[in-house]
């Protein structure tokens, strides 16, 4: 493990995509760069699962931000068309309302075109409303890019620009409005607020508790594209890797970091389960930020302590199906979202005071075999479905062929019987031939998450932005954070822009924009 001659050495724990990618883009800064990650594999988050011919994303599945993906990899000199199968989705994705509200199917197809004239087709006059909101949600996007995502808040000069400040007048309101309450204001058929309230579930939250100014989200699957990655979302942490060794990065598995080692206030290497120091000048912690701050810091040194995160919001926990089905399923489309009818109740059931397991739920199901069959074997298709619950380890653990907790199991029974009934696939439980489940009491095991949440940090407005924790530690130099629950947020296009911010803080830019790309080859 010794250092490249005359190189600074830096040490990144956990191997999900924001430690890769800082990893890479360390090797490009001339650091000499060793990830350790835990587990037997990468990916965090981001994994993969494979029986008896089937291969199951375990996390991500939305492809969007695509010229956040491009630029990433353009700062490594390639590019997302270089590294990556992009295949875009038409329809973007499929929507199923509860059967007793008896309203039918929609099939959403991105482009400003399609998407005005399915609004329109459904409610009279929403088209122009979809037109003007989407106008409105690509200003917001381009707001967050040139001015929020890339910016490590070390100071407050990006806040005060006069470009900024003439747009105060528009983007208060924003922020002390709820997305719902935007949306219903405009809309009033409930499949289309649903198709633009949903999106609240990709920042970790509801739509009655998100600022409006995240209703830019739509403007990514309605004016934009969506995308898949061909080969899975693992090809995006495949690709990640393999750029980061061919820069000199040293990746160990089975390498769990049990503290973060310190010497007058200043970081200087990690101790590892079995006793083994390995120095560094700079440690980046990739893991889940909560268990950085409260395993491996001392209490003195811990920047966000257990009491900072008694007051905050995490991401719902997740039920995770991962289903090989005999025989074809066109009902579904690679992307599928099933809304129940009670829609608030079910946002309240995850996030409210008496949080429950939601029946029925709202829920996503990925298809992808609809789009890339070498993810199942011939005849077969593959289902990853997500069903949004409590933050709350003691929901219990998953399994696979139904070994997992019985309360899980069950939950897990009546997903099935859902997508059965909705979706008109009378014999679906009959035809599953491979089953596994995973529950919050496994993220928090397997992945450290705090409370067992799926994603990170909610992006309520207290917990975004500037408002969101840093990048490095107030307490320790040379400690540094990436990943979900820090600048900018949860999804991969955030974690590749954290990864970014490390980046700008060690070469002291307080810019609001991204770095410069180096020239791609």
């Amino acid at each position: 493990m010794s250092a490249g001659a005359g190189k600074r050495r830096a040490v990144v724990i956990g191997g999900g995509i924001a430690g890769l990618a800082t990893a890479a883009l360390l090797a490009r800064e001339d650091w000499d760069v060793t990830v350790l990650e835990a587990r037997d594999e990468l990916g965090g988050r981001a994994g993969m699962w494979e029986r008896d011919g089937f291969r199951f994303d375990t996390g991500p599945s939305w492809y969007l931000m695509p010229e956040v993906f491009d630029h990433f990899f353009g700062l490594l000199g390639t590019s997302a068309e270089r590294e990556l199968d992009l295949v875009p989705l038409d329809p973007a994705y499929r929507v199923y309302s509860d059967p007793a509200t008896r309203l039918s199917p929609l099939d959403v197809r991105s482009g400003r075109q399609n998407a005005t004239a399915l609004f329109e087709g459904v409610e009279p006059g929403a088209g122009a409303r979809l037109d003007a909101y989407l106008d409105s949600a690509a200003d917001a996007y381009d707001l967050a890019v040139t001015r929020f995502l890339y910016d490590t808040y070390e100071s407050t000069a990006g806040l005060r620009d006069p470009a900024l400040l003439r747009r105060a007048p528009r983007l208060a309101p924003l922020l002390t409005r709820s997305l719902a309450r935007h949306v219903e204001a405009r809309f009033t058929d409930p499949r289309l607020r649903q198709i633009l309230e949903y999106p609240a579930v990709f920042l970790g939250g509801s739509p009655y508790g998100v600022p409006s100014l995240y209703h830019l989200m739509s403007h990514l699957d309605l004016d934009e594209h969506v995308l898949y990655p061909r080969g899975g979302f693992t090809e995006i942490i495949r690709a990640v890797t393999r750029l980061a060794e061919a820069s000199g990065v040293r990746i160990e598995t089975g390498a769990r970091v049990t503290a973060i080692l310190t010497e007058a206030g200043r970081a200087h290497g990690v101790e590892l389960a079995g006793g083994e120091r390995l120095t560094a000048e700079l440690v980046v912690s990739g893991a889940d930020l909560h268990a950085t701050e409260t395993t491996l810091l001392p209490r003195e040194l811990q920047t966000y302590p257990e009491e900072w995160w008694r007051a905050r919001t995490p991401s719902p926990g997740a039920l995770l199906l991962m289903l090989g089905v005999e025989g074809a399923l066109p009902q579904l489309a690679h992307h599928t979202l099933l809304f129940a009818k009670e829609w608030r109740a079910n946002f309240g059931d995850i996030f409210g005071s008496h949080p429950r397991i939601p029946d029925p739920a709202s829920l996503y199901v990925c298809r992808p075999s609809a789009t890339d069959p070498g993810v199942a074997p011939p005849g077969h298709e593959n289902l990853f479905v997500l069903v949004p619950v409590p933050a709350d380890p003691d929901l219990g653990r998953g399994g696979v062929d139904g070994t997992g907790d019985a309360a899980v199991e069950a939950a897990a029974d009546r997903v099935i019987v859902q997508l059965s009934e909705w979706c008109g696939i009378p014999d679906l439980a009959e035809r599953i031939v491979v089953r596994r489940t995973v529950a919050p009491g496994d993220f928090a095991a397997d992945l450290g998450a705090w409370r067992g949440n799926a994603l990170g940090l909610a992006h309520t407005l207290r917990q975004s932005a500037m408002f969101r924790p840093r990048n490095v530690s107030r307490r320790v130099e040379g400690l540094a954070y990436v990943g979900a629950s820090t600048l900018p947020g949860i999804g991969l296009p955030m974690c590749l822009i954290s990864a970014e911010l490390v980046v700008k803080r060690l070469r002291g830019d307080r810019s609001p924009g991204p770095l410069a790309e180096t020239a791609r080859v």
